[in-house]
């Protein structure tokens, strides 16, 4: 079974989305929508597909399913749009900024009970999944403390933070995810320090560039997230877990695995570039599920869903809370 699809956003994110369909067997990009015309054309003519208007999506007969990379402000409206028209939805996370916006955009998705998919990508690179099965084999014993370690070669510019909901919601969201997905339960409390350290511009807009953070669930188990926009040496994405029994742990990806030792010491290739090519698997990978989910076929693992997206929003939420108050914040307060 083909499932049609339209992109809606042909910016970074959505070229790579583009990507992903054009490598799934069962996918087929029919219509690109984007506020410029130029760069709309420039993926249909990459991936053979035609420029159409989001009000002509809307109500396309030809289009199954849609995939939304526009601006983050514009997604809750977009999701609660195709979910009354019938269509099912993959979109980037996060659905919304607020989680009250969140919250009444799910309630609509669920009175159409319509497909919708949140793009928390890492769920599906090769690694993490690697790593999260030797979890849940029982290889290390009880998941006890997760350390995750997710770092960004250079700060965005000033323009793309004004947007982007502050460091919390942007990029560890990212990070709660998977600390959900690798711990096995639901975080309780939230504990959470931030500084800039990078660029005062940062501070300047309200937002931070460096943060750690504790998450805790209700039997003690912990979480521990380390999150800085700059790395000097690359895009740094390390996950450690440590368990009952043992221990499993995710590396960074190079270019090439060599390693040359002479007289003068160890030296390994640099790491490998920015998150569209360390997750250009894990892209692919999450667009073939969602392809899979909407025709009905089994997929790997269950989709990352609304309720995922909330629950990630509202872990970012209490995590500002408690940079702002210093103090522990409870979810439950927040969610």
């Amino acid at each position: 079974m083909t499932i049609r699809f339209a992109l809606l956003g042909a910016g970074r994110i959505g070229q790579v989305h583009a990507a992903a369909l054009a490598r799934t067997p069962q996918a087929h990009l029919v219509a690109v929508a984007d506020v410029s015309g130029a760069a709309a054309s420039a993926v249909c003519t990459r991936f053979g597909a035609e420029t159409r208007s989001i009000k002509a999506i809307v109500s396309a007969p030809d289009i199954d399913a849609v995939v939304i990379c526009t601006p983050t402000n514009t997604h809750a409206e977009l999701i609660e749009t195709f979910a009354r028209a019938g269509k099912a939805i993959f979109c980037e996370k996060p659905i919304d900024l607020d989680l009250a916006r969140v919250k009444s955009c799910l309630a609509v998705v669920g009175a159409h009970a319509t497909p919708l998919m949140v793009g928390f990508n890492r769920r599906f690179d090769p690694q993490f999944l690697a790593l999260k099965g030797a979890i849940d084999a029982g290889t290390i014993g009880a998941v006890e403390l997760v350390n995750i370690i997710s770092r960004d070669p250079g700060p965005p510019p000033a323009e793309y933070i004004r947007v982007s909901g502050g460091i919390f919601r942007d990029m560890t969201i990212h990070d709660f995810d998977m600390a959900r997905f690798l711990l096995g339960e639901e975080v309780e409390t939230v504990m959470a320090s931030a500084s800039v350290l990078v660029d005062p511009a940062i501070g300047a807009l309200g937002d931070y560039d460096s943060a750690s953070i504790i998450l805790t669930t209700a039997s003690g188990k912990l979480c521990s997230v380390s999150n800085s926009r700059r790395a000097s040496y690359g895009y740094d994405q390390r996950i450690e877990v440590h368990g009952s029994a043992g221990m499993v742990s995710a590396q960074n990806q190079r270019e090439t695995n060599v390693e040359i030792a002479t007289a003068d010491g160890f030296t390994t290739p640099p790491l490998g570039g920015f998150f569209m090519d360390r997750y250009k698997a894990a892209y692919e990978a999450e667009i073939s599920a969602f392809t899979a989910f909407v025709s009905g076929a089994p997929t790997p693992m269950p989709v990352p869903s609304g309720q995922d997206g909330l629950i990630a929003l509202a872990i970012a939420q209490a995590a500002l809370i408690s940079v702002q108050e210093g103090r522990k914040v409870l979810l439950s307060d927040i969610i």
